[in-house]
């Protein structure tokens, strides 16, 4: 298997995992508040990955590569965890999945920017009308109750995408699961004593479900994932691999649909398939 093949290949495994991740983090935020959430699964993924290079010694970071650390931690460790978790407060799982497929355009803006990809404009045409049919969706909702959730989740694509592309650039340094590795390492003076101070006073009241959701989200979402997705970046290209994002909405929505009884409409499920179907087009052009 060639490089290119191989980088969709890992990207699609990652894209797999992180489809779990919407609706677990709306089974977690039922028995747990969203900011011990965000901060208890990022330090409960530092210490494992703390572990990882202890385990499997790995060359240090340069002093020049910590600007783009502390961005993909910014981005995916703290950002998009706290940002979704919160929207999530104000929204189903269903309709924060439809938002992910702005995903893809906000990563390939930022592989420019960041990574130096560089697609023919015919890719911008489909990224472009993918997200536009996920915003129109979003526009034809009845959001009177939900303005903020999805105005959070809109603040959530943006850093996830800086963050995306930021460890994608890096990762053709330093190795996929060595980038996630050190971001959240770099993270843990921060949510350790965080965590633990956010720590409620009794977990009583916390279900299985929420237990186990938790260990999705720290483990799966977390570390895991980011494994298989940013080495899928690093091979296939940050904007070309970042186009399979739009496969996260359908198999985020199943699973919304399977495990949490959520109602997915059949406007909500033709956006989506809509969305993947442009993909298509961008892998082609990208």
């Amino acid at each position: 298997m060639d490089e290119t093949k191989s980088g969709w290949f890992y990207g699609f495994i990652g894209i797999a995992i992180f489809s779990g991740s919407l609706p677990a983090t709306r089974v977690a935020v039922a028995d747990f508040d969203p900011v011990f959430l965000t901060i208890v699964r990022a330090a409960i993924a530092g210490f494992l990955a703390l572990a990882l290079l202890v385990l499997l010694p790995q060359k240090r970071p340069e002093r020049s590569d910590l600007a783009s650390l502390f961005i993909v931690a910014l981005g995916v460790v703290i950002g998009f965890p706290l940002l979704t978790a919160l929207a999530l407060e104000h929204i189903t799982s269903a309709h924060s999945i439809v938002f992910i497929g702005l995903l893809p355009l906000a990563t390939a803006i930022f592989g420019v920017l960041r990574a130096g990809d560089r697609p023919r404009p015919v890719f911008w045409l489909f990224s472009i009308a993918g997200s536009s049919l996920v915003a129109g969706f979003a526009l034809t909702q009845d959001l009177s109750a939900s303005w903020t959730g999805d105005l959070l989740m809109l603040a959530a694509i943006v850093v996830c995408g800086m963050g995306y592309a930021e460890g994608g650039k890096l990762s053709r340094k330093l190795g996929g699961w060595q980038v996630i590795s050190w971001a959240l390492v770099l993270s843990l003076p921060v949510v350790a004593p965080l965590a633990a101070y956010t720590m409620p006073a009794t977990f009583s009241e916390v279900g299985q479900p929420a237990w186990i959701a938790l260990a999705y989200v720290s483990l799966f979402s977390m570390l895991i994932g980011f494994v298989f997705w940013y080495r899928g970046l690093a091979q296939g290209g940050v904007a070309a691999v970042g186009q399979l994002q739009l496969l996260q909405p359908f198999m985020g929505l199943m699973l919304a649909a399977t495990l949490l009884h959520e109602d997915v409409s059949w406007p909500m499920a033709a956006v989506s398939l809509a969305v993947v179907a442009c993909v298509a087009g961008a892998k082609r052009f990208a």
